[in-house]
């Protein structure tokens, strides 16, 4: 399957149950902010290469970056730096003293995924997370990316074919 087609068939499954733009509004924010509750305490845990330190979340976002650059170059780089700056908060936030980094990343944590499912109650749509828990988790952090691109109006050509075929799903399925 060639990289455009793996890219379509992800963003059309994922904007197919993110249509309403509050939905998308609450997840632009609640998507990073479980990412930044699930990075803090993986900056608890660090290594150093050739003198430069490293997280154990630099190596989980790698694998996320290596995944995304399989869809699309330049969302996996704007994911890249975008991800280094939430370390930078997460590592920030990890490093108070005393349980207040747990606190902090159980709220961002939770907080985050109610957020989604307050966001999907208002479209009235099953969360991706419950039909594919895997697949949303990984979709979930590319799509904020994809839909940052859409709020600044650049590839829009995307955007239509997306919802092009969207609709077309939804009519293939009413004419059944």
């Amino acid at each position: 399957m060639k990289a455009e087609g793996k890219l379509m068939k992800m963003l059309t499954g994922y904007a197919a149950s993110h249509q309403h733009p509050f939905n998308i509004f609450v997840h632009m924010i609640g998507i990073p902010t479980i990412l930044l509750g699930v990075l803090i305490p993986l900056t608890w845990t660090g290594f150093e290469i050739l003198g430069f330190h490293f997280y154990l979340a630099h190596v989980v976002l790698a694998g996320f970056v290596l995944f995304y650059l399989t869809l699309d170059v330049i969302f996996a780089v704007v994911f890249a730096i975008g991800a280094y700056l939430l370390t930078i908060l997460a590592a920030k936030l990890g490093s108070y003293p005393g349980n207040t980094g747990w606190i902090i990343a159980a709220a961002c944590f939770f907080g985050g995924y109610a957020a989604q499912f307050v966001g999907h109650a208002v479209e009235k749509s099953m969360p991706v997370l419950i039909k594919h828990p895997i697949q949303a988790n990984l979709a979930a952090p590319f799509f904020t990316v994809v839909e940052l691109f859409k709020l600044l109006g650049l590839r829009e050509e995307l955007f239509d074919a997306v919802q092009h075929q969207i609709a077309e799903q939804r009519a293939n399925q009413s004419s059944r």
